[in-house]
């Protein structure tokens, strides 16, 4: 029989016996007992006939007919009735609660108009739901809203009894206490249905839904930064590897994790975060962080678009009122669209178009020439891979913005406004050329503005000029309208070419009377190479890599042109080029000069990455670091002035990396060990290393997390140079650092045997009499490594430095010296730690001698060293003390320092005449490598372009005032005394603000107890920055005011408006742009 026909006969049965009782209502007294026997009789039959039902889908048949049953009942007893049975199966466990409660929801007979089966639909469901386990009640949840949307919002007061029914229902589930589903559940189904708020249900439950996401409200705002849609990043410095400033590619909103009823403005798009960020110099990686995009993807990004657009917009509306203002941002604009347009994240005609609609009607030409200079830069470097079409839209521009009827006069060709001026000009003539030479059938369908005519014939007549020269801009506009012709782009670019390098001039370079350059000295400025489109600089830059290739394969002993030096320098800087730039420059040029041993060339390159580029992203600084790490170990480098090219600049490499950039780039150490070398040898580096990681841990707050992605560089540096650290630096070193050191049990030299191994061999150098036997014993590896010691000795007993003792540093080398540097240290700390006050005078005398007059080793790398030693108690201190006489007591450093700091300016770019200076300078402080000294058979000395020993010590003082901070405040006065004498030098640093920022954080504890010191660092650090940039003001003046008092003065109580104050450039610091941008 079939399962539909058996539970009919059941419904049947008890129907017909509910129905005899109808009929003789009147005479039959009721009898619960016997109602309660009919139910049984029934739930027996049922049981019976579901319990030979194996399969699922008969079970669920069996509810659905008993469902059905019920539902067409006319008399609601009938059908309460049956569906007490279901009831009753529930119970019992005849049937889950589940199958039941999603029959009858499912069911389409069930409708709030049939007000009496709605009810007891539901209130069946109320009883039975709690025998279902989560993930049912979430499934019957979904169901119970999609009935409560059959009912329509709007329904009067006759639907009130359905309505709470379904009320009854969903407040049980609702409630916490009954633990039914988890809350989180049912906030992410209401967040699905109604998102926002919006679409609220009938407002009897409306209540209930609105006061259940409300409840979560605490929840939200715990997974989300306060105020997040106020904040801004620091472009530069924000973390780039978080996800703090993450936006959805497609809407700019902040990506929500989960449904949760978030702020407003959380859901709102973040197009002023992200005008703010393209507003800022050098940002657009971090606009490919923030919205997720990739060099290799090349999609367009049509809200990108929108935003470009509406800051080219809101930029030529100001240039109505305030044209100076603006002007910082057309060049950050220029320099961003091109790298967009480059990799297709943004279409140019689709750009331009929508600049149009909305410059219509707007009478804004104040900034028509910026405009055009902007989007002249992408069609110089575009217009012959790119089909003319793509560039049409352009000449709509003319109609609309160069509408005069009068001719517009040539501008003033020595003003560098000129470029921006007849860049229409140019780019006409541009799109001319691609006339002539497109395949394609599109025709320029305009004729040329009237407006323009004075400036064409300009260019055309300039061109054929025999005497065009970089002192005004006529190259420059003739580089950028002619620079898609073959035949008569040479022309202006030999000029610029003829201005860098010269084959047949030579000019003086430091050093010896041999050591000559090509010419010219003097650079190109950096007004002209503004006004270069980015197609000329490019070819420019691709000439001057030519030129450098060419002479490092011709062996030549003419150094690099400093005029090109410099010049190439100043081009590395713009992010525009960086393809054919500083990528080539690493990737390419170095690996290549280094192939032909070009030391000459090769340090010159090192030395214009070390002390003339900037803004270079992290990621080639640290591969430029790891190929000096290979180069370094090949035995052809082992030179003494290449070696300390090399290290110098390795040096200010790991100490310039930014606190937020250390983890993102080392960690593909973990990902792509071929890709990062660290150093094998050098011991001074890596400590550098462990201390930059430990400042950026410290400063980034990664010192509270899994310190895991650093282990493995540590590790291996540890098996590359085995060290220790001092109590006192490991006192400042994250835990994590700290902890890691402290396992390591490094052998401490017995300084008694270290003594009397240095006499020993001192003795064996007086008695040896065998040239040959005195070289080949102190120059070979099993020898302990105590020549500097005995050098030094040999000294102080007033005995000449003899040829011998140069020969055997020859045969050691500035690679090998090292670890004879380490050993010295070590050995002179214990000789002034046991000897007398006019001892230790004579000490540091002998050891000035061996570095300025017999030129053993370099002042830079003799304090390095020294800094770096692990030392313990009074050790430390006379560490330190042996620093401060070396520093401040000899004149010979202190008198480069300060003629170096009275002659010259950090400004370097805005100078023409930094060779001469560079010049005078070495000629009056020659700096003398011991391998000059020796047989002509040795590398001649290398050119020097910038480098001296004050610039080399910069990165050096750093580490010397870190070192000192560690110790006791009875240091102080010696750091004092220390940065009297070099603090001139702070002027020439590369980032002091950030320095003096990141020591504050990283040493606030060693600083919070001594006033009068934190009072002398920012004087003298703070102090050299503003008397060179005195328009910048990182601080207020009443604190300039306290820092320009008495040292001694540190007692000052500032009035409440100063905190006023204070807090007033905060907020005009971070909201000015913001809701400049909002506006």
């Amino acid at each position: 029989m079939a399962l539909e026909t058996q539970i009919g006969h059941v419904v049947k049965d008890v129907l017909s016996l509910d129905s005899l009782n109808d009929a003789f209502v009147g005479y039959i007294v009721p009898s619960p007992d016997n109602d309660e026997y009919i139910r049984k009789q029934a739930l027996d039959h049922l049981r019976q006939i579901l319990s030979s039902q194996t399969a699922p889908e008969n079970l669920e048949l069996a509810v659905r007919i008993l469902v059905t049953h019920s539902f067409t009942q006319v008399n609601p007893q009938r059908a309460q009735l049956l569906l007490s049975l279901l009831e009753r199966l529930v119970e019992n466990s005849i049937v889950p609660a589940k199958l039941v409660c999603e029959v009858i929801l499912m069911s389409d007979k069930l409708t709030y108009k049939n007000c009496s089966l709605w009810c007891l639909s539901f209130q069946l469901i109320r009883r039975i739901i709690g025998g279902v386990d989560y993930k049912g009640v979430r499934d019957t949840l979904k169901l119970l809203f999609d009935c409560l949307q059959s009912i329509p919002a709007v329904t009067n007061v006759t639907a009130l009894q359905q309505i709470e029914a379904v009320e009854d229902v969903m407040a049980y589930i609702f409630d916490r206490n009954t633990c039914l589903l988890p809350s989180y559940f049912i906030v992410t189904e209401i967040m699905k249905l109604f998102p926002e708020g919006k679409n609220w249900p009938h407002w009897r439950v409306g209540k209930m839904f609105s006061d259940f996401v409300e409840s979560f409200k605490p929840t939200a705002r715990m997974v989300t930064l306060a105020g997040l849609n106020n904040l801004l990043p620091v472009v530069g410095y924000a973390v780039q590897s978080g996800n703090v400033w993450k936006l959805e590619p497609s809407t700019l909103r902040f990506p929500i994790r989960g449904s949760l009823p978030y702020d407003r403005d959380v859901y709102e798009a973040q197009t002023a975060l992200v005008r703010y960020v393209l507003e800022q110099p050098y940002s657009r990686d971090m606009i490919c962080n923030m919205m997720g995009i990739s060099k290799q993807q090349k999609q367009r990004s049509a809200v990108l678009e929108e935003q470009f657009v509406s800051l080219i917009v809101s930029a030529m509306e100001k240039m109505e009122t305030d044209a100076d203002a603006v002007m910082p941002l057309w060049k950050t604009l220029s320099s961003n669209l091109v790298f967009f347009f480059f990799f297709q994240f943004i279409s140019f005609s689709h750009m331009v178009t929508s600049i149009l609609t909305k410059l219509a009607g707007k009478c804004v030409r104040k900034g028509r020439d910026q405009l055009m200079w902007v989007l002249l830069q992408y069609i110089s470097v575009s217009l012959q891979k790119q089909p003319i079409s793509d560039f049409l839209p352009v000449l709509r521009l003319y109609d609309q913005l160069y509408p005069e009827r009068d001719v517009l006069a040539i501008p003033d060709i020595t003003s560098p406004n000129c470029v921006q001026q007849m860049a229409a000009a140019c780019i006409w003539m541009l799109l001319l050329n691609k006339k002539v030479q497109a395949s394609d059938s599109t025709k320029l369908s305009r004729s040329l503005p009237n407006a323009l005519k004075a400036q064409i014939e300009f260019l055309q007549q300039n061109l054929r000029q025999q005497n065009l020269s970089v002192a005004d801009y006529r190259v420059a506009v003739l580089c950028n309208a002619y620079g898609q012709q073959t035949e008569l782009f040479p022309i202006p670019m030999g000029v610029l070419l003829e201005n860098t390098f010269k084959q047949h001039q030579s000019v003086q370079m430091p050093g010896p009377q041999n050591c000559l350059a090509e010419g010219p000295a003097t650079p190109l400025p950096v007004a002209l190479l503004d006004s270069l489109t980015v197609h000329t600089k490019l070819s420019f830059i691709n000439q001057i890599t030519m030129h450098i290739y060419q002479l490092s394969n011709s062996k030549s002993l003419m150094a690099v042109s400093p005029s090109l030096v410099e010049t190439y320098s100043r081009l590395l800087v713009y992010t525009e080029v960086e393809t054919m730039g500083i990528k080539v420059f690493i990737g390419q040029l170095l690996p290549t000069v280094f192939k032909h041993h070009a030391w000459g060339i090769l340090s010159t390159l090192l030395e214009m990455f070390a002390y003339r580029t900037y803004h270079i992203p992290a990621h080639y600084r640290v591969q430029l670091l790891s190929n000096l790490h290979s180069m370094a170990a090949i035995p052809q480098t082992n030179q003494a002035q290449f070696h300390l090219s090399v290290e110098n600049t390795a040096l200010r490499l790991i100490t310039g990396l930014g606190s937020a950039e250390v983890q993102p780039v080392l960690s593909r150490y973990l990902s792509e060990p071929k890709t990062i070398n660290l150093c094998a040898e050098s011991e001074e580096l890596n400590r550098a290393l462990v201390l930059t990681l430990a400042r950026s841990m410290h400063i980034t707050g990664m010192a509270n997390l899994s310190g895991s992605w650093c282990t493995d560089i540590l590790t291996t540096i540890m098996n590359s140079t085995p060290h220790s650290w001092s109590s006192h630096t490991l006192h400042c070193f994250p835990s994590i650092l700290a902890e890691f050191f402290q396992k390591y049990n490094i052998p401490k030299e017995n300084k008694q045997q270290l003594k009397r191994t240095a006499e020993h061999e001192y003795q064996k150098w007086k008695t040896m009499n065998n040239e040959n036997d005195i070289i080949n014993h102190f120059s070979h590896q099993s020898t302990p490594p105590f020549f500097l010691c005995i050098l030094w000795k040999i000294i102080l007993e007033n005995d000449g430095m003899s040829p011998i003792a140069y020969r055997v540093l020859e045969r050691i080398g500035p690679r090998g010296l090292a670890t004879h540097l380490r050993m010295f240290c070590d050995y002179l700390v214990f000789e002034c730690a046991t000897s007398t006050g006019q001892q230790v005078n004579k000490n540091i005398d002998a050891l000035n001698d061996l570095i300025w007059k017999c030129n053993v080793v370099t002042l830079d790398r003799f304090i390095l060293c020294l800094a770096l030693r692990s030392f313990e108690g009074d050790e430390a201190q006379v560490c330190f003390l042996v620093i401060r006489l070396l520093i401040t007591r000899p004149v010979e450093f202190r008198n480069r320092v300060n003629d170096y700091v009275k002659e010259n300016s950090p400004d370097h770019w805005k100078q023409s005449s930094w060779h001469e200076k560079q010049l005078l300078y070495h000629s009056k402080y020659p700096e003398r490598f011991w391998m000059s000294d020796l047989s002509s058979g040795q590398p001649p000395y290398l050119p020097v372009y910038f480098s001296n020993v004050c610039l080399r010590f910069l990165p050096i003082l750093d580490l010397v005032v870190h070192r000192f901070l560690e110790l006791p405040p009875v240091q102080s006065k010696s750091l004092e005394a220390i940065l009297d004498c070099l603090g001139g030098l702070y002027k020439f640093h590369d980032r002091p603000v950030t320095f003096l920022y990141n020591m504050l954080h990283y040493y606030e504890r060693k600083l919070k107890d001594r006033p009068s010191l934190k009072k002398k660092l920012l004087a003298t650090i703070y102090g050299q920055e503003r008397s060179e940039n005195s328009e910048q003001c990182y601080v207020t003046d009443p604190y300039i005011q306290y820092m320009q008092g008495p040292l001694e003065d540190i007692e000052w109580t500032p009035e409440l408006d100063y905190y006023c104050h204070l807090i007033e450039r905060l907020v005009n610091s971070i909201f000015f742009s913001y809701w400049h941008q909002k506006a």
